[in-house]
């Protein structure tokens, strides 16, 4: 990758644009930094980006251990509060920025190339899509591939019920369903929402935000870049302070959530197969062991480490989803994904609404705790992408980002959700259905042949998604607390990826588990919206003044 050091950095007359206020900026790559070494350490850190945020984590996980009941309440009222009362506006933000990628994908703005004209794409499209794939979606697809089908085809078959106080009890997206059938269709659409346009949209904001700034514009690979035709000059001060430190923030957490529910998955897992006790202790220790292989990862770097374990998770997926389809409810369920694809599209205006909604615990429970999630998860992601994507046309960027992971989504939902539920409806076997959420992926598994093999490739899945997200994660937040900086010391992403594993082991022992864990997804994903909104309006601005 092209690391913009203030010494390599193109003089302004070389840029492809013609706007003299971006190209001009008199920040130098590190200009902020503190290098030095302690004993045979090096780090070359931002200032104050690195000391705040570092200081803040260690700090907040000396409150949870020390504190864990208060810990736990407060993490409580955190997420009641937010999901309840500002779940109009992730949903609203969600779908502005699906609409801004398609109204850009259209545009003449599709035309400008991510690096220049004459850029070229450092991985091939294989490697590229893999590394999206991993990076975006790994481990919550996992988890939630089975279970969030069936949850949604039960709630939406139940029906609807009200309360004393006139308002919905029950979890069913929209109205329910009256019959079998669209119960089937509707649980299938709402899984697929979760997991299709919209929290790509988000990814792709970030993405092509920061790839723009730092490849057309010369400026580093670090969030605030994106914010300067907001903000000028003063990007490099408070502001941008600001800005990366809720970066690292909301990445710190999301990345957490996602490791404790494959931790916990893992476990289950692994109870099945060997007879592990599923408990605390036995998911402390998979972290651990876990985050040890991600260092190993870490320390290999991009090409040797996120490269090849993401072009390794495609080639499992890939044998799983082809296993599933034969060994399953057969070829049928390929034409059920065209149907469920339908649906979704047929349900998408709906779902996406933000106002007038009677399902109120569906809107607030899922939608609202997703799109924080994947607002939480999008620095990580978002950067994450824009260092593999340079040479690509804003157009290819903004299909292959939205489009290709969200088909994929599409496919792995209706082959995996839609063989628990042809189970359950079919087969009568309901034990899919009765099964603890993080098991149900397996308990679906055993109705079919070779289900041992076939769980252990499952948990081998977990598992490696596990690694390349703490991998890629802790070389995001690295570059963000190392003044984007591409190339800071090794030590440094170490401490990331090690606190990374330290957030999730605290939050699942100390505070509320999971609980604590979706409750500090919310948190930080609330104010990152507001910087995502901001964002849209620099990126506009920064494509309109790009030549084409």
């Amino acid at each position: 990758m092209t690391d913009l050091r203030s010494s390599d950095r193109p003089p302004a007359d070389t840029l492809d644009s013609p706007s003299d206020e971006l190209a001009d900026s008199d920040y130098s790559l590190g200009q902020d930094n503190i290098e030095g070494k302690f004993g045979p350490i090096g780090f070359d850190i931002h200032n104050p980006v690195f000391a705040i945020s570092a200081l803040a984590v260690v700090g907040f996980v000396a409150y949870t251990l020390f504190l864990p009941d208060q810990a736990n309440s407060v993490f409580s009222l955190l997420f009641s509060t937010v999901t309840k009362s500002f779940d109009w506006f992730f949903i609203g933000a969600a779908d502005i920025f699906v609409i801004l990628c398609l109204v850009i994908v259209v545009s003449p703005y599709g035309k400008v190339r991510l690096g220049g004209k004459e850029a070229t794409p450092d991985f091939s499209y294989v490697s590229w899509f893999s590394m999206l794939f991993a990076a975006g979606m790994g481990i919550g697809l996992m988890f939630y591939g089975v279970s969030e089908p069936i949850s949604h085809f039960a709630s939406s078959l139940g029906g609807t019920t009200v309360g004393a106080d006139g308002v919905r009890t029950d979890w069913a997206p929209l109205g329910a369903a009256a019959t079998q059938e669209e119960a089937i269709r509707l649980g299938m659409a709402a899984s697929i929402f979760h997991w299709g346009l919209h929290p790509w949209a988000i990814y792709a904001v970030v993405g092509l935000s920061l790839a723009f700034f730092s490849y057309n514009r010369g400026l580093p690979l670090t969030i605030r870049s994106a914010f300067y035709p907001i903000f000028g000059e003063r990007v490099w001060g408070w502001p941008g302070h600001i800005i990366d430190i809720l970066a690292v923030f909301a990445t710190l957490f999301g990345l957490a959530t996602s490791l404790g529910l494959g931790a916990v998955q893992a476990n289950s897992g692994f109870n099945k197969l060997f007879g592990m006790p599923i408990d605390s202790t036995w998911q402390v220790i998979l972290i651990a062991a876990i985050t040890a292989i991600a260092l190993v990862s870490v320390v290999r770097g991009l090409e040797a480490g996120v490269k090849l374990l993401s072009e390794i998770n495609m080639g499992l997926a890939a044998l799983l989803v082809l296993f599933v389809v034969i060994a399953g409810p057969g070829l049928v369920l390929l034409p059920d994904a065209l149907n469920y694809l339908g649906a979704y599209l047929q349900y998408l205006p709906a779902l996406s609404s933000p106002v007038g909604r009677e399902d109120v615990n569906f809107m607030q429970g899922w939608t609202s705790f997703y799109w924080a999630w994947w607002i939480s998860w999008s620095p990580f992601v978002g950067m994450f992408i824009a260092r593999v994507s340079r040479g690509r046309t804003v157009r290819e960027f903004l299909v292959s980002v939205l489009l290709i992971p969200s088909l994929v989504c599409v496919l792995w939902m209706s082959i995996f959700g839609g063989a628990a539920i042809s189970q359950i409806v079919n087969d009568g076997y309901t034990a899919v259905q009765q099964a603890a959420l993080p098991v149900q992926l397996f308990t679906m598994l055993d109705a079919m042949p070779w289900a041992t093999i076939t769980s252990f490739v499952g948990i081998m899945l977990v598992i490696v998604f596990f690694v390349t997200s703490s991998d890629s994660g802790s070389l995001v937040i690295d570059t963000i607390a190392a003044g984007g900086k591409v190339d800071a010391p090794v030590p440094q992403r170490v401490f990331w990826c090690l606190f990374e594993g330290l957030i999730a082991i605290v939050l699942l022992l100390s505070a509320g588990g999971l609980k604590s864990l979706q409750s500090m997804v919310i948190s930080t994903g609330l104010p990152f919206t507001i910087v995502l909104l901001i964002m849209c309006v620099a990126i506009w601005r920064g494509l309109a003044s790009e030549p084409r």
